[in-house]
Order: structure tokens, then sequence, then C-alpha cells
């Protein structure tokens, strides 16, 4: 069940008050009892010291006996104030002393005493008065009632405890009221949150008059329709590419099929048939595969298989199994700059390969392919770039900003589009934010460059130039061999677009 943020705020409200409220009250008590004992003693004191002078003057038998009419006058009906007089002499005795259970005393003679019969406290106040004349010692006690202390406080507690909780449900049901004035710009909020569809994409939070508490909310809400809406794009974009590219190999083959099923045909044209067929085939599956690792790349998944190696001697390799490709576009490639990285070799030479046959694609014949190795700076000292660079005509700024899209083309007709489906860029992107890298493009001067980047080793800053070159050059030595039979490059060959 869903609680009520105004009900809860409201609550907690009351709580606080009533807290706030039972502090103050008990405050106020211990307050109103010592200033009632502090008034009950000064009363008394005025009292025994009446009595005192009374009693002080009574020197014969005929003043004492008016003493004591003195007073039984000074004694209320309801006993809260009580006189008595002892001495020696049975004749001087005057009222019953106060006798109980001594439960606090104080210096001057004063004592609180729990009558033994029952009934409310005592407080007494005790003076010894020496002999006078024919008067002997005596001792003078005045006793004064709690009760009139006690019925203030009990009237004054109860009054206290009616008032804070008639205070508290009074916050109760005003802090609710208030907050949920004051949440009014939430309930705003759900309601133009709620109004958000997959039909109306565009809709965002008016953050205008929404108070600062919540712009921060609303504004990362903002962000995430934003994410979502540019998602959901890319999926549909991505949906509608795949269709159209899986539309075109599978048309083909139809077509094919149904030529090749119009007449008899004998079984050269069948083989034929069939090995056509088999490209388009070969082609549907590498659309197929690169659609799977992009899939796997957008879950998050991170390259495994890490091993520290020179990018100088991966590069090397590449250039290497390029070489066919090189020379039939007449195209020749230089490499510079070294350093280490822990890579997985298929997929960094897969990326490689992929910036590489974007260039060798766009390159005039006779030109040269610049491949450059180096570790960034300042913020991205932490990274190793490669950059492949060639000669070409100048790409567009708004084109730039898409080529690592996926199916994106820069020319919407080619003579290779069979070859390549546009995917290779997307994936030199997976692999280098699999890497946690990033990728980059750059056209000025003549020059398109293309780059990516991967987390650079500890290696990187040794300083020690000669041994890694020394080292990349033995590693490119004592793999070349293999590198032609690896499958993964075999498989980097079918699949490699641009």
């Amino acid at each position: 069940m869903n609680r009520s943020i105004a009900r809860r705020l409201a609550s907690m409200f009351a709580l606080v008050a009533l807290f706030v409220f039972t502090l103050v009250g008990s405050g106020l008590f211990l307050v109103l009892r010592t200033q009632l004992e502090h008034h009950l003693r000064e009363s008394l004191d005025d009292r025994t010291q009446i009595a005192r002078i009374i009693v002080y003057h009574a020197v014969t038998p005929d003043k004492w006996r008016m003493a004591r009419e003195k007073l039984t006058d000074m004694t209320p009906h309801d006993s809260s104030t009580v006189y008595s007089v002892t001495s020696a002499d049975p004749s001087y005795h005057f009222g019953t002393p106060v006798q109980g259970t001594v439960t606090k005393s104080w210096s001057g003679g004063y004592a609180r005493i729990t009558p033994e019969g029952g009934g409310p406290d005592m407080l007494t106040s005790t003076v010894t008065l020496p002999a006078n004349a024919a008067r002997p010692p005596v001792q003078l006690q005045v006793a004064a009632s709690y009760s009139p202390n006690l019925r203030t406080m009990r009237v004054f507690g109860s009054a206290l405890a009616a008032l804070s909780a008639l205070g508290s449900l009074a916050v109760l049901l005003l802090s609710y009221s208030v907050t949920r004035i004051g949440l009014a710009p939430l309930t705003r909020l759900t309601r133009d949150a709620s109004a958000v569809s997959p039909n109306n994409r565009s809709q965002r939070l008016n953050t205008a008059s929404l108070p600062h508490e919540l712009n921060d909310l609303a504004n990362s809400f903002n962000g995430a329709l934003e994410r979502l809406d540019g998602a959901y794009g890319r999926l549909e974009s991505f949906n509608a590419d795949v269709a159209h590219e899986l539309r075109t190999p599978v048309t083909i083959l139809i077509g094919q099929t149904e030529v090749a099923l119009t007449r008899n045909r004998s079984v050269d044209d069948l083989r034929h048939t069939l090995q056509s067929n088999l490209e388009e085939f070969e082609r549907m599956r590498a659309i197929i595969n690169d659609m799977l690792f992009l899939a796997r790349a957008d879950q998050g998944e991170r390259a495994t298989g890490l091993i520290e190696v020179s990018l100088a001697a991966e590069v090397a390799h590449t250039l290497e199994f390029l070489e066919i490709p090189l020379e039939e576009a007449r195209v020749h490639a230089k490499l510079q700059g070294d350093a280490f990285a822990r890579v997985n070799r298929s997929l960094f030479g897969r990326a490689c390969t992929n910036l590489l046959m974007n260039a060798i694609q766009h390159c005039e014949p006779g030109a040269s392919i610049s491949v450059t190795i180096a570790r960034g700076e300042g913020p991205l000292r932490d990274q190793v770039r490669v950059v492949v660079a060639n000669p070409g005509e100048q790409i567009a700024p708004d084109v730039l900003e898409h080529l690592f899209d996926r199916f994106y083309r820069a020319e919407v007709s080619r003579t290779n589009s069979r070859e390549n489906h546009g995917l290779g860029l997307a994936i030199v992107k997976a692999i280098a934010e699999m890497h946690r890298g990033t990728v980059s493009a750059h056209s000025a001067n003549g020059v398109n460059t293309f780059s990516f980047s991967v987390a650079a080793s500890a290696l990187s800053t040794s300083g020690d130039v000669p041994a890694m070159r020394a080292n990349a050059n033995a590693n490119v030595t004592a793999t070349a061999t293999g590198i032609a039979s690896d499958t993964a490059y075999s498989s980097l060959a079918k699949g490699k677009s641009a």
C-alpha cells in the first residue's frame, strides 16, 4: 500500500510538535513546581515569624493563655497550616507536632514530612525559643500542607497535556493542508511525466515554475527522456537499416532462385547460381555477426583475454595481412610510434583492419596512409591512440559526427555497397569502448583522420623507446607467418566495412 507523502510529512510534523510541546510543558511544569514550593516556604516563614513573636512574648501564664487563643485563631479549618508548641513544662503545650517520614530536609530547620496517618505531605519549620521570665524553653513547629501545590500542579498538568494534544492535532491538520499546497509542484511534475508516451517523445517537464529543490530531479528526468528518445530513435533507425541491409541479399537470393527455376539449367549454371547465393549468404552472416557483436557491446561487455603487447607490432601484423588490398589499391602505408597496452589481440586487430580498409577505399592510387601510435596528453595521458590518416576530399562536419553510427554511409550510393554494410566504424567504436577508450574523426587540409584509443599500460611511461621498438620488431618477425592463417583475422577480412 502506497503511503502519501503529505500524510507522512504531516505525521512527522505532528510528532515533532508533540515532542516540542512535551519538552516545553515539562520545563514549565518543573518551573511551576519550584516556584510553588518557593512560595510555600515564603508563606511558611511569614507564619513562623508571627507565631514566634506570639510565643516569645507569652512570658506569664495569662499571656500564654492569650497566645494559645491567637494560635487557635490562626489555624485554618482545613488544617492546611498547623501550629504546635512543646516544652518540658506540660502547661506550655499547644497542638500536636506533625510526625511521619522525613522525605527531604533543608538547612534552617525545614523538612518535608509524609504524615504517619496518611494525607498530603507537610512542609515544616521548627524553631527553638529560649526561656523568658516564667516561660520555659519551648520548641515551635509550623507546618504547611502541600495539598494546594499538588492541586495546582495536577490541574496545570492536565491542562498542559490537553493543550499539547490539541496543539499536536492542530499541527497535524494544518501541516497536512500546508504540505499538500507545498507539494503542488510535485503533483504538476507527476502529471507532466505521465503525459510522456512513445507517441509524444518530445514531451519534456517544465522546469520554469518548479522550486529549486525539484529542479535537479526534473532536469535529471528530462535528461533521461533525452537519452531514451535518442536510444529509441537509434533503435528505430537501426531496425530500418537492418531490414534494408538484409532485404537486398534476400531479394537477390529470391530473384536468382526464381530465374534458375524458370527452365532447366545446366550443372555449370546451377553451380554459378549457388556460388552467387553463397556470396549473399556470407554477406548476411557478416551483417548478423556484426549486429550480435554490437549488441553485446551495448550491454556493457568488456574485452577479455587481455595481454600486454606492443601496439606497433599488432598494427604491423595488420598491415602485413592487408598487403594484397594495399597493392590492389596501389597505396602504401607507413607506421610511426609505439606504446604498450593490454588488449584483446583479435579485437584490436579487427579495429585496425576496419580503419585501414576505410582509408584504403577512400584513397587515390599512389597515395600514402599514415598510421601513428602515440600516448595521449593531459587528461588523456592514461590512453594510447591509434591514428590512421589518408589524403581525401574534406568531409563535412555534419557527416563527421555520424561516421561512427551504425549503417551510416557518407555516400548514399557507392560502388562497394554490396561489400560494405556500414558497420565497420561502429565496430571500431564498440571495440574502443570495450577497452575503455574513445574514437574520433577529423578532416582538414585534404587529410581525413580516424582514430581510436585504448587504456595505456604502465610500460608506456618507462621511456625506454629503443627497447620497445626492438620488442615490436621481434614480435613482428616471430608472428608474421602465423597471421595469415589466423582465423580471427580471416573473419575480419570477410566482415570489413566502413
